[in-house]
């Protein structure tokens, strides 16, 4: 079992309007993730996330793959300290 972290994802290209947050939440559900992933108002997608390492590393590598619709032009990741204040993973509005 590897360190638990967390992981700030803001992903950039055509993100919204193609599925991409349910996406999040269904990649992240599978991996045991806990937090939450929603729209920005400047076009781009927030993911943040918290659980073991290496589920974190599967879930940015998938974040920049995106749905079949998306187009991920860049990802900007910010690694940290898990807070705990997440039951699940969610999508927010």
């Amino acid at each position: 079992m590897s360190e638990k972290k967390s992981l700030n994802v803001f992903i950039e290209g055509r993100v919204q309007g193609v599925g991409f947050r349910w996406f999040a939440e269904k990649v992240a559900s599978r991996l045991g993730l806990k937090g939450y992933v929603r729209n920005l108002p400047d076009g781009r997608v927030e993911a943040f996330a918290e659980g073991d390492e290496r589920a974190l590393q599967e879930f940015l590598i998938r974040m920049h793959e995106g749905p079949g619709y998306g187009l991920v032009t860049h990802v900007e990741e910010k690694w940290g300290k898990p807070i705990g204040k997440f039951a699940s993973f969610q999508i927010t509005f």
